[in-house]
């Protein structure tokens, strides 16, 4: 059983057969009615016992055991069995039994039936799982209230033996009440077995028609209710669930399945809501006249309702787009779509950042998770690999630490700081530093000493991570002997999710 399959529907007829092989035939005829028309699998349980095995010769016909009475009054043979059996493939269904000893799970094997089914009351019990696991039929399991240590010796004992298997959340009684279903335990297994289908095996009132629907939101790939036909001459229990509920019961889920749609992928949003949220987004509008050919700086821009058809709004902006005017706009004037060019660089910033985690890589240095990528583009995007720098900032108080990482060929123009005082240690690589006009070649392992208002700059051949110790810093104490970049207010982008 998958997720990408229609959900498995499996009718436990247990005793509700009432030992009678013409009443279970009649079961599974007006259960093959009930299911008519819904997109589910379907599947029929019965349960075998070997009436020459399963109960203690000294017990036998004390009918003041309840479970004695029970079981031996719905008995049958291995033939009658086998005529229900029949009759549960002639209608189409899938079929599932469970064995109560050792010579049932052979005959099991021997009728066909497409799945093996371990009632809770059973899921540890060991030399019957050993015989169980003998035969490749799909396993099916019910937990109850199992210690979670003890499910997870029958998952590993079952897994370990390359058997298909399927937990099934269920509480033994019957009924439960609403507040003893439990359905949370549904995600509880999923999220301890990821790789193993899980299922609820619905013991709730018969008509109960909520829980299936929680069961299935919560991810339940299978559904199993015990079923019975009342009639004059056979009564029916207080939790199973007749034809007539049982289409109930499946018109609910199929409400629910309807109600929860595609969980795998993104659902497709109808014309109307496009409509009713896009009337919604704020208007873009610049603050101060915008100039054909000028690039529209967002400290220009502000967000306001209403927005005008064809206008951009808030969401087309982000600082991977960069938009140019087409023609004049005049003060608080609308930004219209099709009256500029854009430009994207999200691209270039994740060639950047894909670079960056290379070098990384390759030099073993490594970073503190979580924590932000500068890149600084001194000349804009187009000419970081020749001029241009990122860095990590570890922390930054009285004192700084930052992971410098500077790419092969790659430049950081001359530059000064009137109160930081920088120590570069070389951590991988070859850097060449210029201090005041003087340059020195250095390597890995290499200590560099810039004290404040020393004008410097630095690049590499082949590429480098540094480690800089300094002291605070502040991004207003940086200044370039090339006034341009200090023009360039955009020169920085800063990326929060980078590492792998």
């Amino acid at each position: 059983m998958t997720a990408d399959r229609p959900p498995l529907f499996i009718y436990e007829m247990a005793n509700n057969h009432m030992g009678d092989v013409e009443h279970g035939v009649r079961i599974v005829r007006e259960l093959k009615t009930a299911s008519e028309g819904f997109p589910f699998r379907f599947c029929v349980k019965l349960q075998y016992r070997d009436a020459d095995t399963w109960l203690h010769p000294d017990y036998r016909g004390k009918c003041d055991l309840k479970p004695v009475k029970r079981f031996s009054e719905t008995s049958l043979t291995w033939d009658q069995y086998l005529t229900i059996k029949q009759a549960i493939t002639d209608a189409g269904f899938l079929s599932m039994c469970t064995p109560w000893d050792e010579v049932a799970v052979e005959k099991i094997v021997e009728h066909g039936f497409d799945f093996m089914k371990i009632p809770s009351c059973y899921v540890t019990d060991w030399p019957l799982l050993e015989k169980i696991v003998q035969y490749d039929l799909p396993i099916v399991a019910s937990t109850a209230g199992e210690p979670l240590e003890e499910v997870d010796r029958v998952v590993s004992f079952i897994r370990h033996r390359d058997k298909e298997l399927t937990l099934m959340h269920c509480v033994g009684e019957y009924p439960a009440p609403d507040d003893h279903l439990h359905l949370g335990q549904i995600l509880l297994l999923r999220n301890r077995y990821p790789e193993i289908p899980v299922g609820y095996s619905t013991h709730e009132r018969p008509d109960n028609y909520e829980a299936v629907k929680i069961a299935l939101a919560m991810g339940s790939v299978a559904f199993e209710k015990h079923v019975g036909v009342p009639t004059e001459k056979y009564s029916i229990n207080t939790y199973s669930a007749t034809p007539e509920q049982v289409r109930k019961w499946l018109q609910s889920a199929a409400d629910a399945l309807t109600m929860i749609g595609d969980p795998e992928h993104r659902y497709p949003a109808p014309p109307e809501e496009q409509v009713a949220l896009g009337n919604l987004h704020r208007g873009a509008f610049v603050r101060q006249p915008v100039r054909a050919g000028e690039i529209i700086r967002p400290s220009n821009v502000f967000f306001a309702m209403p927005n005008l058809g064809g206008q951009l709004v808030a969401q087309d902006f982000s600082k991977y787009t960069e938009f140019t005017a087409g023609e004049d706009i005049p003060a608080n004037g609308p930004i219209m779509r099709d009256k500029v060019s854009t430009r994207y660089t999200r691209e270039q910033v994740y060639q950047i950042v894909s670079a960056v985690r290379g070098l990384l890589k390759k030099s073993r240095v490594q970073v503190p998770g979580r924590c932000e990528l500068e890149i600084s583009h001194h000349y804009g995007l187009e000419r970081f690999r020749e001029f241009g720098l990122t860095a990590v900032t570890v922390i930054n108080r009285d004192y700084c630490k930052r992971l410098m990482v500077v790419l092969p060929k790659q430049k950081h123009p001359e530059q000064w700081h009137n109160q930081k005082n920088e120590t570069y240690h070389i951590l991988y690589g070859d850097v060449s530093v210029q201090l005041d006009g003087k340059e020195t070649v250095h390597k890995a392992n290499d200590v560099i000493t810039i004290p404040h208002g020393i004008r410097h700059s630095f690049w590499t051949k082949n590429g480098a991570v540094i480690e800089e110790v300094s002291s605070s810093y502040t991004s207003d104490d940086s200044f370039y002997t090339d006034e341009s970049i200090l023009a360039n207010k955009n020169r920085k982008t800063f990326v929060t999710y980078w590492l792998e």
